[in-house]
């Protein structure tokens, strides 16, 4: 009976095998049947990682984006309170020697400070590296790669820079899924890129509230915007790649293009990346500096398509509320438009009255250079060392362009006489005056040459004997102007060129200062690089009305250079307070020799080629080690 049991197994094996065999082909066949109709099921480690929150380190997200702003702020805090003891040092100077001679300012004369003047020879007027500073690296006439920052600039740049690789990269690299490590990077790349947008924008606005109150130029924060537009470029584009990596491994490419074509929240980040890219190409520096203009208008429509992609994308996200960013973003926007009815508000104010509106005189000069005196519908308040952005109708009127400010006037349209600004001082009523302010525009490529040839077609006899063209104009600002020279004793102003409208600003300020007891300056030493004597006409009205100023001859002495002079004979003086020479000046031997002779406090100015402004800021470290109080302020506009 046992011998015929596995008999009987062993001839129910193939019955038992079939039937196993093809109840498993049913159930593959149902299987597969089942995956054919329905789409492929999603991979639990992939598919969470590209959408929402999932996998992003939150926390850490808003604990760099809090380190990011209190450091930017910190900063701020530190050199706006190193402004304010500048300026409580600078007033308490011109209280104490406004109202004595020079040869008593002797006290103002050395540094009170002993580490001061090594602190600006070594840190905060050197150059990154030697001597070069703002002299642009060209590849040609048209073409350049742009300037190098100071020491103390490219320190600060470091920091900032420094500090978003560390934040971007503090991320558990122990983690063992790469597509939940892709989702960490992706947010917090998108976080750090939302962040650094709202210094971003500030930073780029030419009405930017910290100019006045940390007193830096708008050219050192168009550099800082510069690279601070370079790191969110690169964090977007790690956003975005971080993403489709996740997105590829789960879907392939058909689901990457369909969710870049037809999801609003991809759509819009990718459109905003694209954007970015682009801007980054075109921000390039000799692709920047050879079609400016191009550059410019195609930054703005850039911008805000940025702007609104990352609006839509932080708004349309699968989270209730939209993304944790989109805050911020609503900040930047908000920014944005603020800045640009700053401008529409100033554009207005200045340029429209119940007068009617401004209107520009454009006269041609020798040496390809333009005379532009615009006549504003209203009183606008003008000082020293201030710029304005200028648009003419005719002349590709969707651009403007900064200029120094040379000289101005106020006028009363009651009795059309100028009136000075002592006696607007005095005035209870500045709504029935009129300002006329005054440009040198020195012809070099695109806009500046097409308003000198239209000047030149155009210009016609006027009833003061000289040819000009008036054209509809409008004048935004005035700008910048913080740097003071009221409490040095002693002012070297150095132009080049069309530089000497920066210096101008300050010379009848400074001797009608002298004049009416209100200013600390005892001597004032103007020095003119020009290419030919022609040069002096740009200027000839202005300077004979300085002159004939109350005071100058125990204030003012000036020492021009003709580089190019095409008659020898010229190369002379009538004056002893002025010096005609020519070649080019030994900018160190002319600051060894005013300081050696300083009077109180003394301030160096620079307005000019990049050349010049080294040489100058070169020549200034120098003279540190002596320990007197030397400073240096450079007017430049670098793009």
């Amino acid at each position: 009976m046992h011998s015929l049991q596995p008999r009987r197994l062993a001839a129910a094996e193939p019955s038992i095998l079939l039937q196993s065999f093809q109840l498993r082909d049913a159930t593959s066949t149902a299987s597969i049947s089942t995956t054919t109709a329905s789409a492929p099921a999603a991979n639990p480690t992939i598919a969470p990682y590209h959408t929402g929150l999932n996998g992003v380190s939150q926390h850490l997200n808003l604990v760099f984006k809090d380190a990011l702003w209190w450091s930017l702020g910190v900063v701020a805090l530190i050199i706006l309170g190193i402004r304010l003891g500048e300026i409580a040092w600078s007033k308490l100077r011109l209280v104490s020697a406004m109202s004595v001679a020079g040869e008593k300012q002797a006290y103002w004369r050395v540094s009170q400070w002993s580490r001061m003047p090594s602190l600006k020879k070594n840190l905060i007027y050197a150059p990154l590296w030697k001597k070069r500073h703002n002299r642009e690296f060209r590849l040609s006439s048209a073409i350049n790669m742009g300037t190098l920052p100071t020491r103390l600039q490219a320190i600060l740049l470091g920091l900032y820079l420094g500090s978003n690789v560390v934040y971007m990269f503090v991320l558990n690299w122990a983690n063992e899924n790469r597509y939940s490590f892709c989702a960490e990077l992706r947010g917090r790349s998108g976080t750090l890129a939302a962040v650094n947008m709202v210094p971003l924008i500030i930073l780029a606005s030419r009405n930017n509230p910290l100019i006045g109150m940390l007193k830096i130029s708008f050219d050192t924060y168009n550099l800082i915007h510069r690279w601070m537009g370079r790191t969110v470029a690169i964090e977007v584009i790690i956003h975005t790649v971080a993403w489709a990596v996740v997105q590829l491994a789960d879907g392939g490419w058909p689901a990457l293009f369909n969710r870049v074509l037809h999801d609003r929240f991809i759509a819009s980040g990718t459109a905003g990346t694209i954007a970015f890219v682009i801007l980054v190409i075109l921000s390039i520096s000799p692709l920047r500096h050879a079609f400016y203009e191009t550059f410019l208008n195609t930054h703005i429509i850039l911008a805000f398509i940025i702007v609104v992609c990352t609006w839509v994308h932080c708004a349309t996200a699968e989270i209730p509320g939209g993304l944790p960013q989109l805050p911020w973003v609503i900040a930047i926007v908000l920014l944005w438009i603020a800045e640009r009815l700053a401008r529409m508000i100033r554009l207005a104010f200045c340029n429209w009255s119940d007068r009617g509106f401004t209107e520009a005189i454009v006269e041609p000069l020798p040496g390809d250079t333009c005379r532009v005196t615009m006549h504003l519908a209203r009183y606008v308040d003008v000082k020293p060392g201030q710029h304005a952005y200028l648009r003419f109708g005719g002349v590709n009127p969707w651009e403007n362009h900064p200029f120094s400010i040379a000289c101005w006037e106020h006028k009363s349209v009651e009795r059309t006489l100028p009136i000075n600004e002592k006696q607007i001082s005095t005035a209870t009523d500045k709504s029935n005056m009129v300002t006329s302010v005054s440009f040198l525009i020195g012809a070099q490529t695109g806009f500046t040459r097409k308003l000198y040839n239209k000047a030149r077609q155009e210009s016609q006899m006027r009833p003061d004997g000289r040819f000009a063209v008036a054209l509809r104009a409008a004048f935004e600002g005035p700008y910048a102007g913080h740097h003071s020279l009221d409490s040095y004793g002693h002012a070297v102003l150095i132009a080049g060129a069309t530089g000497i409208t920066h210096q101008m600003s300050y010379l009848r300020h400074l001797i009608q200062g002298y004049n009416d007891g209100i200013v600390a300056t005892r001597r004032v030493t103007l020095i003119w690089v020009m290419r030919d004597h022609e040069s002096l006409e740009w200027v000839r009205g202005w300077m004979d009305e300085v002159l004939r100023l109350p005071g100058r001859k125990h204030l003012l002495r000036i020492h021009l250079f003709i580089t190019r002079p095409k008659n020898p004979a010229q190369i002379n003086s009538q004056s002893n307070t002025v010096r005609i020479s020519p070649g080019r000046p030994n900018i160190p031997l002319i600051i060894r020799k005013e300081v050696s002779e300083q009077v109180g406090a003394m301030c160096v100015t620079v307005c000019g080629p990049g050349a010049l402004a080294d040489d100058v800021r070169s020549a200034v470290r120098e003279v540190q080690s002596q320990g007197n109080v030397v400073s240096l302020h450079e007017e430049a506009f670098t793009w």
